[in-house]
């Protein structure tokens, strides 16, 4: 596990080792979210990104006369 510290501006630098892991760039957004007592920095990748994501989705199940718009 990795420790940082935040300034006193709040700020953390997240480590090299995480950021080339998960592909960050200086620049890209990042979401902050916050459960209880931790704090999860989630890349905000383009949709275009998300092109194809789904190819080979089984949908042929059925749907509920109720969930049907």
């Amino acid at each position: 596990m990795l420790a940082v510290t935040v300034s006193p501006k709040y700020q953390v630098v997240i480590p090299k080792s995480v950021r080339e892991r998960i592909h960050i760039l200086p620049g890209e957004q990042l979401q902050v979210i916050s459960f209880d007592d931790r704090i999860e920095l989630v890349p905000v990748r383009p949709m275009r990104e998300m092109k194809g994501c789904l190819k080979g989705l089984d949908a042929s199940f059925e749907r509920d006369e109720d969930d049907r718009i």
